[in-house]
């Protein structure tokens, strides 16, 4: 870094004040507003840890804290394993690959609140009219209990997402060498074993790639839960980012809502830290 000339650093500048006025002055600002009674206008008093006791005190951020954990879990293994196979499919040399991988990835390109509305049309009108000429009552009334919520969550967000992460486990798949696999098969080793033994260590990064995009955007989605579910019944399918952005424009309590966002971004930032380390230390060993 001494040996930096003066045009290196003119031409990071504007990168580097771009993030500090989008990313690092409004986290501090943040920070700052959550040890106060700000209300979105003004402060009148600095409170010090009270919005974080109380915190640490509402079952409802709790419940919402915990819903999201569960749900980042469950969609989290879900989309990796049909974004894995979609790109193992895709990928077989067959002449309709570029087309599957086309119809696989343009979920991803349609909004998440339109994505929301059309899988509530879904589960609302088109499971119930299937349950009700079929006679299986687990089909009508999808969305109206927290379990088929929860589900209706997961696979509303497997849909949209699977042909995104496809794509980064196609351009692994793609610079596996043939000539390995080629061996392998020569030393007589079946379809699993090669799989197993030479293609997952080969795109072990991009399971480290497609665990760290799929668990952020699990933990921080908000418009698919607005629309499908709106948090019901009774608050049951609310994730956090919902809850926080209800205690702040609903409750109209800015300063608490802020503390809930900062808890949030803590633990999402250590969890996905701690995968990206666990992750790229499994690739050394792989």
């Amino acid at each position: 870094m001494k040996n930096r000339d003066l045009s290196f650093w003119l031409f990071l500048a504007p990168v580097l004040v771009a993030i500090f006025i989008v990313v690092i002055y409004p986290l501090l600002t943040g920070l700052y507003y959550s040890f106060t009674n700000w209300d979105g206008l003004r402060i009148s008093k600095f409170v010090g840890f009270d919005n974080y006791i109380k915190l640490f005190h509402d079952k409802e951020f709790g419940d919402a804290f915990w819903f999201t954990i569960k749900f980042s879990i469950a969609a989290i293994i879900v989309i990796n394993i049909i974004g894995l196979g979609l790109a193992l499919i895709v990928t077989q040399h067959i002449k309709s690959s570029s087309f599957l991988r086309t119809v696989f990835f343009m979920p991803n390109l349609i909004g998440g609140l339109i994505l929301g509305f059309i899988w509530q049309f879904i589960f609302t009108k088109a499971f119930a009219s299937i349950g009700e000429s079929m006679g299986i009552e687990g089909l009508q009334g999808w969305l109206s209990t927290t379990e088929t919520g929860f589900w209706g969550l997961v696979i509303l967000t497997s849909w949209q997402m699977a042909g995104y992460v496809m794509i980064i486990y196609i351009a692994y798949l793609q610079s596996v060498p043939e000539e390995l696999i080629e061996a392998a098969q020569i030393d007589g080793a079946n379809r699993l074993q090669r799989f197993r033994n030479i293609t997952v260590p080969m795109i072990a990064p991009a399971f480290t790639v497609s665990l760290f995009l799929t668990l952020s955007n699990s933990f921080k989605m908000y418009d698919q839960n607005l629309s499908l579910t709106n948090g019901g019944p009774f608050n049951s399918t609310q994730m956090v980012a919902m809850d926080i952005v209800k205690t702040a424009f609903t409750e109209n309590s800015m300063a608490y809502a802020q503390s809930k966002a900062m808890i949030f971004f803590v633990t999402v930032a250590a969890i996905s830290l701690l995968q990206v380390y666990y992750n790229k230390k499994k690739e050394v060993e792989l």
